[in-house]
């Protein structure tokens, strides 16, 4: 593959240029693009974003009962005593999360896996945090695990592999139902239709037959 070899003027410049392309998606071009336009911006401006990113290295914390991200030990959405504390809604990261939050059609709580099973990946069950969901359905009074994963190879393997894991316990396992297409991610789907898709889900066990 031909790769444009670019000649600096700055040391500084490419030191710069070089982080920034290591952001997925983004080019050495495109990062050189991004490096001129915050030299143009005012310098408060440009510092702005280098103390939040400081700030998100330093200080995120992922929340100790859901693994979402947070700004202190127990997020928002757990520390809400308005929130119904028996249902549980296994999603894989922070963006679906914010994605099925946007909807405002769910009330229960969140499990942030951190990922899905992709023995191609090198990412297995031990990789995730589904042993603590595991846990947490054994020593909590859940009543419903909704599987929320996207409907993708990977998706529908942890589906099951969470199914079998729980399929002893007396908890309800629902997934949302397929008015999300097949291969979509959740963060891409439209708030109505998600928001539907968790209002009418299904047993698991439905959805094997499918």
């Amino acid at each position: 593959m031909y790769i444009c070899a670019m000649n600096f003027s700055s040391k500084i410049l490419e030191d710069a240029v070089n982080e920034i392309s290591h952001l997925p998606g983004i080019g050495k071009r495109t990062a050189l693009r991004l490096v001129l336009h915050l030299l143009k911006q005012p310098k408060e401006r440009t510092k702005h974003l280098s103390k939040a990113l400081n700030r998100l290295v330093d200080d995120i914390k992922y929340c100790e009962k859901c693994h979402n991200l947070s700004d202190v030990e127990i997020c928002e959405i757990c520390a809400n005593p308005k929130r119904n504390e028996s249902i549980i809604c296994v999603v894989e990261d922070v963006r679906d999360v914010m994605a099925i939050e946007n909807t405002t059609q769910f009330r229960g709580l969140y499990h942030v896996l951190g990922g899905k099973i992709s023995p191609m990946d090198g990412i297995g069950p031990h990789n995730l945090t589904i042993q603590n969901l595991v846990d947490k359905v054994n020593n909590s009074e859940i009543q419903e695990i909704i599987l929320a994963l996207s409907s993708t190879i990977e998706g529908d393997t942890t589906n099951f592999y969470i199914y079998k894991q729980l399929q002893e316990t007396n908890v309800k396992i629902s997934t949302i139902a397929r008015g999300i297409s097949v291969g979509n991610e959740l963060e891409y789907t439209d708030e109505i239709t998600l928001g539907r898709s968790i209002l009418n889900r299904i047993p698991f066990e439905n959805s094997l037959k499918i």
